[in-house]
């Protein structure tokens, strides 16, 4: 079985946590240009996370895709502060590789 080799697999495990501590966590949250994996509302904040599964070593390709496809467009002008989240996963070792975010002054 190689689940493990899949973005969806880590982004499920990741919705369960968040809407088990009672978040109003959106799978697959769609917009114009494709779908976010998940997206976190909290008050006036939105946190935009992409997952993605990389052969060894970080990409920075799961920011990339928020920013390119402009995922946070969605939010603009509702939330006082959105954040962009990209997160892989080593699919060799299937562990954490990249973690980085920034905020979206877009």
């Amino acid at each position: 079985n190689d689940i493990d080799s899949y973005e969806g697999f880590y982004a499920s495990v990741v919705y369960a946590l968040f809407n088990g501590a009672g978040l109003n966590a959106i799978a697959e949250d769609t917009t114009s240009k494709g779908r976010i994996d998940l997206s976190i509302i909290l008050k006036d904040t939105v946190y935009i996370i992409e997952f993605k599964v990389v052969e060894n070593k970080a990409t920075n390709d799961a920011l990339s895709q928020i920013k390119d496809k402009k995922y946070y467009e969605k939010y603009k002008g509702s939330y006082k502060d959105i954040y962009l989240i990209g997160i892989e996963f080593s699919k060799s070792e299937r562990n954490l590789v990249g973690f980085c975010w920034e905020k979206g002054d877009c």
